[in-house]
Order: structure tokens, then sequence, then C-alpha cells
């Protein structure tokens, strides 16, 4: 199951690309990402409550509650920093550039997170990164 929520997060985050794209035409793109982050706060507390999920915020630890805020912040800058690259400059090279997030996520699960690193992930990150400098060079 796991492997359809992926593939929805990227076809989600590929029409939030071209959305957000024609969306911040003349609008601050500091603005855009404050209405664009309030319309996910609200639609991911729907989801809390329609999963009656809510009951589960009193037994959050506070390890969870530090890594939860700081993960937060760093969407922040993401957004904050990817809407002003889109505004900026063409969708088609911001958004690889972008997703180059997965190697570095790669990297950095390695390193802190002790995961596994083979010559396939290998591979596959030199790929990514090949196919990236292709799009926007």
């Amino acid at each position: 199951m796991w492997a359809v929520f992926a593939v929805l997060s990227a076809v989600f985050a590929a029409l939030t690309s071209i959305l957000a794209k024609v969306g911040i035409e003349n609008v601050n793109s500091n603005l855009a990402t404050a209405v664009r982050t309030v319309v996910v706060v609200i639609m991911a507390w729907g989801m809390v409550f329609v999963t009656h999920a809510q009951n589960g915020i009193m037994t959050i630890s506070r390890k969870s509650w530090i890594f939860l805020i700081l993960s937060g912040l760093a969407t922040g800058a993401s957004w904050l920093c990817y809407y002003r690259a889109l505004q900026t400059g063409e969708a088609s090279k911001v958004v690889p550039i972008d997703k180059l997030s997965v190697v570095i996520t790669f990297a950095l699960a390695v390193i802190f997170l002790h995961e596994e690193f083979t010559a396939k992930s290998l591979i596959g990150v030199l790929l990514i990164t090949a196919g990236t400098l292709l799009m926007v060079l």
C-alpha cells in the first residue's frame, strides 16, 4: 500500500508545482506560501478529525514533538525557497533541482539513520543527479 501512496504523492507534488507556478503570478512568493500553508493546515487537521486521531496528541513524546517541530521548520523553509525559485525560474528547471532532495535524503539517511548503502543505491543516486543536470543545463 505504501507504493500507491508514494505514487499519489508524486502525482500531487507534480500538480502542486504546476498549480503553484500559475497561482504565484503577480503574488509575493512569501504570501503565496502562507496561503498554501493555511490550506494544508486546514486539510491536515480535517483528516485528523475525520479519522478520529485527535486524541493521540496527548501521547506524543517530547522527542517526537521536538523532531516534528524541527521538521515543520524545515518544511516551511523549503516551501519559502521553493516558491521563490518557482516564481523567478522555469518550473521545468526548478522542480528537478528541488527533487535532488531525494539524493540529499539518501545521504542523510545513510549518515544519521544508518540505512543501507549499496551499489544499487549509489547507481540510483548517480542517475538521479545526472538526470537532474541533463534537465536543467
